[in-house]
């Protein structure tokens, strides 16, 4: 794993043939994803971004509480 500023590289994984992926140790013990947590994929051309649903949740409760300020 590198990393520079909080930013990191985990390493290469493949997909599986059902589509899946292993998320590198480093990965998961950085981000405390468990097994039976929940991900939301995100993605636009460039890519792909996975995170707990609840990060997504956090965020979007504190953009929707800057609008009814």
């Amino acid at each position: 794993m590198q990393e520079h500023e909080g930013k990191y590289i985990f390493g290469v994984v493949k997909v599986g043939d059902k589509g899946q992926i292993v998320i590198p140790r480093d990965a998961r013990k950085v981000y405390d994803i468990k097994p039976g947590d929940a991900l939301i994929v995100l993605g636009d051309q460039r890519g792909i971004a996975m995170l707990k649903t609840e990060v997504f949740q956090n965020a979007l409760d504190q953009a929707m509480e800057g609008l009814t300020k």
